[in-house]
Parts: C-alpha cells; structure tokens; sequence
C-alpha cells in the first residue's frame, strides 16, 4: 500500500529539510511548510496522515493552527514541537486533542518512536472499531432469521464458503437481506479483521460509479480538488460488496474484470497500479444468465463472480420465519423506541401468514415498526397493519400482472393459495381440503410443509 504521508509545519528551514531527509529516509511521504496558513491551504487540497507543527510561529502559532484543524475536523494524527516548551503549553496542546508533544531540541529517533506509537494506536483503534463492529447485534450471523429449511441451507452454506476468498454471488428478491447475508459471510471469514466495504451499483450515476470504485488523483477532473481512495482500496485486507451488479454499465464491468483477474487498481488520472487484496461478493435481483444472453452482462464476468452462487428465498416460501421474525422486529423497535409491545393478535398474525410479501423481509419489518407505532394496546391488533396487508394479497392476480414467466414460480404459487383457500374454507380440516384439492392427503401434508403454510 501507498506510505503514509505526513506534514511538517515549522518557520525554521533547516529543521524542516533535516526532518523530510528523516521522514523519507525511513519511508514516509514527507512535505514541509513554513507557517500555518500555508498548512490550511495544502489540507484543503490534500490529505495527510500525520502533522508535525511547531508551537512558536509567526502570524499563526502552533496551538491556534491545532484549534482550527480540530474544527475542521481534519483527521490526520497531530504532534506538536517547541523548544520553548514547557508542562502548561504541552497539557494545552493534548486538550486541544494533540496526539503527542516533542521537546526540541531531539534526536531523529526520539520524533521516530513518536511517529511509530501514534501508528501503532490507530492500527488498534482501526482493530478495536473493526472487532465492535464484527460481534455488534446488527452484523452478528445469528442476525439473519429463520428456522425454515430453506434458511437453514443458507446458514450452511454461508459456513462452507465464508473461509475461501473466492468470489459469491447472492441472488434473490429485493428486501430478501443479501447485504445482511454478504456481512455474514465476511465477519465469519478470515478476513473479518479488515473492513467491509459496500457500494451500491444501482444507486450510483454511471459518470460517478469509476470514481467511486476506483478513487482519483487529485486535478483527475474538475471538481477532483484532492485525491480520493476508491472502494477497493479502502477494502484492501477485506471484502468489497458490490450491490446490484446487475444494473452496472459494460464499460465499468470490463474494469472490475480487469481487477478480479490482475488484482491492482488504477485511480482516475493515474498511470501507477495499486495492488489490492479484495474479496468480492455480489449481489442482484436480475437474471445474470438471461442478461449474458441478452448482451447487457459481460459472460467473463458472470462466470468470475458466479464461483459460489447463493440463492436466497423470498418471505412468501419460508412463511414458517415469520413469527420468528416478528418477534424479532419487536424487540428491535421496543429497545429503539421504547416501547412494550408484547406481540401481535391472532388475526394480525393470520393476516401477516397469508399475505405475500412482494417487498419480503425488508416490507415486515417496516409493517412491523409502522404497527408498533401506532399500536394503542399491548398487542398489536389487525387495523394498525398496512392496508395493503389488512386488504389481503391476491397471488394469481399479482402474479398476472407481474413480468415472471416461469411455469415452475406460477404453478407454486398457486397451489399455496389454493391450499390455504382450502383450509380456511374447511376450518383447517386437512382431510376435508386434501378432498377438495383433489390431491391425497400426504400430498397435501407435504406441500404444506414445503410452502411453509400454518393452517
């Protein structure tokens, strides 16, 4: 990776040359200013990870320049020298949120243990921030709901392959939870000490996605007044999730191409590689093999990322997760919005079992909250719900009007709600139904437990 940069600021010349022959000497990027102003006007235009200043400066003195990089809010590791220093302008300088403080005159190793330490604290506050992270409610793999067979395959599947840096791709629904899934697989995975980095393809302007992905240089294009890191190089020693792969331009697949096969990384405006060591997991609602055939997805690419496929369920097939789920939601909302809602009504849950989901887990849980909210019982009862969900769904009705074509999908979902037509036309006599449904009663048992119904 590139070497750390660090800023001097002291009116003295001679110690800044003596100072930048030591710093690059030992592998930093070093430059030098002679006055505060001058430092204002290089951190506007760049960015560092160290700053040595001096206290005693003219027109802007050290202390007063550490005031106002605080305010700015400049995240580079501040040191401050004087050899006029004394206990007072030292415990000054560390309120005003200095790292360190070195009395001049020093020796080069005594500035260069200072710099080490500093380096060393952000490594384990990198580490510490990456570790809270990684065992945090949200990330935590036991997150990710469900006691249904289908889920329960994803679970395993996400054990085999979270130690392989091999790349995934998560297919399924919107709202089916493929960035939850994608956290799972990297904070189970060797490299759940590094960052996860997420960008959303689909969200982001094609003339922006380059950028993005790939960082800049300084003066790359108008507005590049310094330079930028790019997902993956922020996501060097981690995992780089790459949502809605499906809706990126032909041009930019041909580069995330280039750095799945070369394993470097250009900035705009640059000719020098970076090399970076990124695991990559996907994500996409689209058809990837109808969208090769079609000519919109690169077939090269697919088939790099296409390595461990992992498809996720929609709600409406692992109907068996919800109470589960709303239970989950409930305790989620009660802690963020102090609440006490105890759970829900039998028929707000029969309406939540027979509705279908077409905005899976992500439209429960915003049902959930929203019922919460304005819920005036203990129990959530069927008229906070949506209307939508109160109305009931109509699933061969929905299916007509939407754009699958799939024979297989179709006849699945018809049956279910034959099925729960059935049982709710019979008061739940499976008997009865399987003789209205024309089919035996195993068959009708184990279609029962396939579509997740509970009637």
């Amino acid at each position: 990776m590139e070497p750390r940069k660090i800023l001097i600021v002291d009116d003295e010349d001679s110690l800044r040359h003596m100072l930048t022959l030591i710093l690059k000497r030992e592998g930093y990027e070093a430059r030098a200013v002679g006055r505060g102003s001058e430092a204002l006007l290089l951190l506007e235009k760049e960015t560092f990870d160290f700053i040595l200043s001096d206290v005693i400066m003219p027109e802007m003195g050290g202390l007063d320049l550490l005031r106002v990089l605080k305010e700015k809010k400049v995240e580079a590791t501040i040191i401050m020298m004087s050899a006029y220093g004394n206990l007072d302008t030292a415990l000054e300088a560390m309120k005003l949120g200095a790292y360190d403080y070195v009395s001049k005159p020093f020796k080069p190793d005594e500035i260069l243990l200072t710099l080490r330490k500093a380096e060393e604290r952000e490594h384990l506050r990198e580490e510490n921030q990456l570790l809270r992270q990684a065992v945090s409610r949200d990330f935590a793999f036991a997150n990710i709901i469900g006691k249904s067979a289908k889920m329960i395959q994803v679970f395993e599947t996400i054990k085999k392959i979270a130690d392989y840096k091999t790349s995934v791709l998560i297919l399924g629904e919107s709202g089916t939870g493929k960035e939850m899934v994608a956290k799972a697989i990297h904070f189970n995975s060797p490299r759940s000490g590094g960052p996860f980095v997420a960008v959303n393809c689909g969200a982001i302007p094609e003339t922006l996605l380059e950028s993005e992905l790939f960082g800049f240089e300084k003066g790359a294009f108008t507005d590049a007044k310094k330079e930028k890191r790019g997902s993956f190089e922020m996501a060097h020693a981690g995992t780089l999730f790459l949502d809605e792969i499906g809706e990126m331009s032909l041009a930019a697949q041909v580069k995330i191409l280039r750095v799945l096969q070369e394993g470097e990384v250009k900035r705009l405006g640059s000719e020098k590689s970076i090399k970076v060591d990124v695991r990559i997991i996907a994500a996409t609602i689209r058809d990837l093999s109808r969208a090769v055939l079609e000519s919109k997805f690169r077939e090269d690419l697919f088939y790099r990322l296409n390595v461990l496929p992992l498809q996720l369920p929609p709600l409406r097939e692992r109907k068996e997760d919800l109470p589960l789920l709303a239970e989950h939601f409930l305790q989620k909302y009660n802690r963020e919005h102090g609440l006490n809602i105890g759970g829900l009504t039998e028929q707000a849950m029969a309406l939540l079992l027979e509705y279908a989901w077409p905005g899976n887990v992500r439209e429960m849980e915003n049902a959930i909250e929203r019922a919460m909210i304005l819920s005036h019982d203990h129990r959530i009862q069927p008229e906070c719900l949506p209307p939508e969900i109160r109305n009931g769904s109509h699933p061969p009705r929905d299916l007509l009007l939407s754009d699958e074509l799939s024979v297989k999908k179709a006849t699945r979902i018809l049956e279910a709600d034959l099925i729960r037509r059935a049982l709710k036309k019979t008061g739940g006599n499976r008997s009865q139904a399987s003789r209205i449904l024309e089919i035996s009663h195993p068959a009708l048992l184990s279609k029962i437990r396939e579509y997740g119904i509970e009637r």
